[in-house]
């Protein structure tokens, strides 16, 4: 983590502009804030429609190295990636579910154990215009998905254990980080600094987030560089 945040390392993951349209993503929360009068509620909710918008880009990302590599790897590749993303459905639908109710009861313990309709409707009714917001985060995700994934090359490289592999990481370490925050965020005598507080802890992740990319795109160069 020390190594993520070094200013080197800053300066080489922000000259990518993507890095920067990461970070406008990650800040338009205090718009809400500011304008909408969105507190912890929503903060949180944006945060677990966010884990379903990466799941649904790993499955199209599992199933567009099926297709790329399939030249390569033959047929079985294909239709490998399609079982697993198939089986990563499920799971990482379950998943999310199971953490959505715990964080809908964690803030509302009226809300009981709701459906995966009902609590999708929920996360998408606890703030003033939310679908805007979440339509930023799908936007974003799927810049990366054409300019790193597409336009870059990443198909023909990744390995879908990796893809398959990869949000449950991201998903544990953020919302340990945001359970934490939204605590402090409901529990502050001043509500608002609790609530920035909260989109501190989501803007510090995409940082690291985007040095992370920045060192993927180093190690997949040095790959392809002739020994």
């Amino acid at each position: 983590m020390k190594q993520a945040f070094s200013p080197a390392l800053l300066a080489r993951a922000y000259a990518d502009p993507l890095a920067w349209l990461n970070l406008a993503v990650d800040l338009l929360p205090i718009w809400a804030v500011l304008q909408f009068g969105w507190g912890a509620t929503p903060l949180v909710a944006l945060y677990w429609l966010e884990n379903l918008v990466i799941g649904v880009f790993t499955v199209l990302r599992m199933a567009g190295a099926g297709v790329a590599q399939v030249a390569e790897k033959g047929a079985a590749m294909l239709a490998g990636s399609l079982f697993l993303a198939a089986f990563f459905c499920v799971h990482y639908g379950a998943f999310c579910w199971g953490h959505g109710v715990f964080l809908s009861v964690f803030v509302d313990p009226q809300m009981g154990f709701p459906s995966p309709q009902k609590l999708l409707a929920w996360a998408l009714g606890t703030g003033a215009h939310m679908p805007l917001f979440l339509g930023a985060i799908v936007a974003a995700n799927l810049v990366f998905f054409l300019v790193d994934f597409i336009g870059r090359g990443e198909a023909r490289r990744t390995s879908l254990e990796a893809e398959m592999a990869a949000p449950y990481g991201r998903i544990f370490t953020l919302h340990v980080a945001i359970i934490l925050g939204a605590m402090f965020a409901f529990g502050a005598g001043d509500p608002l600094i609790g609530v920035f507080f909260l989109i501190l802890i989501r803007v510090v992740f995409g940082v690291f987030l985007s040095v992370r990319r920045c060192l993927r795109r180093d190690r997949l160069q040095a790959e392809e560089m002739p020994a």
